[in-house]
């Protein structure tokens, strides 16, 4: 928590006064030349003054109280920056190779706002930047760590002079490595020259793989760093944003932007004319839970208050991706959410929608995620007893339909508001720059490695019917920012942590006793 004096430097309020000056010179004798020519240069530099004053204050707080000639000036200087689009340089000749232009795009970075302590804070889910990277904290990270990482790892990157070198390792799963880059020659494109030098290791497969029982001991060697899109609390993966928030062709998905977009200005049922059933579509076949969760579905015997479907994605794709938008599906009151083989990208866009998020205990987190709270964002469904506990929360949420919808609704606006991509870009500035401050080492660039921009990545771009080039050109960064990113909160100190953890398993705990009582009430009649 911040004292109040600490939050008014935070916010820029100030004020400076200029007072009548006590002292007056001595009454003039006589008027010479070097005397007028003082007093010349004198008014010469005032109004210089003012001049200069004027033009760092663009926001034109220059107020001046006749009773005591005060003048007030904002202490948020800014300067004009010109917001520019760079369009991306393609080779007209399509037989031609494409290379990344020299001396195109801008070097460096420049900010409208001088102050960067003026910059909002970023939210509250950027605190786990300093949790995943503790535990090279006090060791550091050392080249040995980092090529270490290179046993599961999908390619190697480097970040230098503000230049991208990419070497593959392994084929990726579709196209996660290519969009993957492709978000982080964005960032580079956002923040030019802003970013360090940096190497990172990033493994695209779905389970972390960095146990930390295998670094625990007294003589243990520090946890080799592995870039990945979630972990869980066995291991020590460094949870990096996924692909599809750029789009994910093979199914058409499109980019986080325009789905955003589409559920904000999308013309939705009203949550309360919505079925009032909690509705799940996916492919069940990728691991047991969600097998048993189609156990759950509704019979001519039982009605567990779940609408389950399974999505065929290879029927969806030949009949052109009609029935799988995203942004079509906000017709259920309740929503599940189930993990597949490990976290599910699923996750953000159920979370959108405004319908109560019903989680099944999860195994795995992503970057976000460990900031939302069950009974706040979302409702907690046991993994153990998924049925009964479907149908209690979905009896639950019918017999309290303002609170139920204020669940949804926070959801939803997290999502809006907390999870647009200008915080993407920021959280992966922030994890980024923090992980060089740890490199004992200076990045070079790896024999085999590829420099990669946007260029290379999308002018020439083939494939899955036009939808890779398209979800580039859709999410490509059109110029470079004219703001700072949001400013990095603190890590939690132990106790904070332990609260805002206690408070999550209360929720829980609260749930299943609610959960307990509805069932034994159930069994009295």
């Amino acid at each position: 928590m911040f004292s109040k004096e600490s939050m008014l430097q935070r916010s820029g309020l100030a004020r400076h006064f200029f007072e009548k000056p006590s002292w007056r010179p001595p009454p003039l004798k006589r008027k010479t030349p070097t005397t007028t020519a003082f007093l010349v240069l004198t008014v010469f530099l005032m109004a210089a003054f003012v001049t200069y004053s004027s033009w760092i204050d663009t926001s034109g707080v220059f107020l001046e109280h006749s009773t005591d000639k005060t003048v007030v000036i904002s202490e948020k200087p800014k300067v004009a920056v010109r917001r520019i689009e760079i369009p991306l340089k393609c080779t007209k000749n399509k037989n031609q190779t494409q290379t990344c232009p020299k001396n195109y795009y801008p070097k460096t970075f420049r900010a409208e706002d001088i102050d960067p302590s003026s910059n909002p804070v970023c939210p509250d889910y950027f605190r786990w930047i300093h949790e995943d990277l503790r535990p090279w904290k006090t060791s550091g990270i050392t080249r040995d760590m980092v090529e270490r990482a290179n046993r599961t790892a999908t390619f190697h990157l480097v970040v230098k002079g503000g230049k991208a070198y990419v070497k593959n390792f392994r084929k990726a799963i579709q196209t996660r490595d290519v969009f993957t880059i492709w978000g982080i020659l964005q960032l580079l494109r956002k923040y030019p020259g802003k970013l360090p030098d940096l190497e990172i290791m990033f493994d695209t497969e779905d389970r972390p793989v960095i146990k930390s029982r295998d670094y625990k001991g007294p003589n243990a060697t520090a946890p080799p760093p592995l870039f990945r899109y979630c972990g869980d609390k066995e291991t020590l993966d460094i949870v990096f944003p996924d692909w599809s928030f750029w789009g994910w062709a093979e199914i058409n998905i499109k980019p986080w932007d325009s789905i955003l977009k589409d559920i904000k200005e999308g013309k939705k049922r009203e949550w309360i004319d919505r079925e009032p059933y909690a509705y799940w579509k996916g492919n069940p076949f990728v691991d047991e839970k969600r097998q048993d969760l189609l156990k759950c579905n509704v019979t001519g015997q039982q009605d567990w208050n779940a609408r389950l479907f399974i999505q065929d994605w290879i029927l969806e794709s030949q009949q052109g991706f009609k029935q799988s938008n995203v942004a079509d599906q906000c017709t259920y009151r309740y929503k599940i959410y189930i993990e597949g083989y490990a976290w599910s990208v699923s996750e953000k866009y159920i979370l959108a929608c405004d319908s109560v998020t019903l989680i099944v205990q999860p195994e795995f987190y992503d970057f976000f995620m460990r900031s939302m709270q069950p009974v706040e964002h979302y409702w907690p469904i046991r993994n153990d007893d998924k049925c009964r506990s479907l149908k209690f929360a979905v009896d639950w949420g019918n017999n309290h339909k303002k609170k139920a919808h204020e669940i949804g609704k926070a959801a939803s606006s997290f999502m809006q508001e907390q999870l647009k991509m200008d915080y993407i870009y920021d959280y992966m500035y922030h994890l980024l720059n923090e992980y060089a401050k740890l490199l004992k080492f200076k990045p070079r660039i790896p024999e085999g490695a590829m420099e990669l921009c946007s260029e290379v990545m999308a002018c020439q771009a083939e494939g899955l019917e036009g939808r890779k080039k398209k979800f580039m050109m859709e999410s490509l960064v059109k110029g470079p920012s004219i703001t700072n990113p949001c400013t990095l909160p603190p890590p939690y100190d132990s106790r904070a942590l332990a609260v805002f953890l206690r408070r999550k398993n209360n929720s829980i705990l609260q749930v299943k006793k609610w959960e307990k009582g509805y069932w034994e009430s159930l069994n009295k009649q």
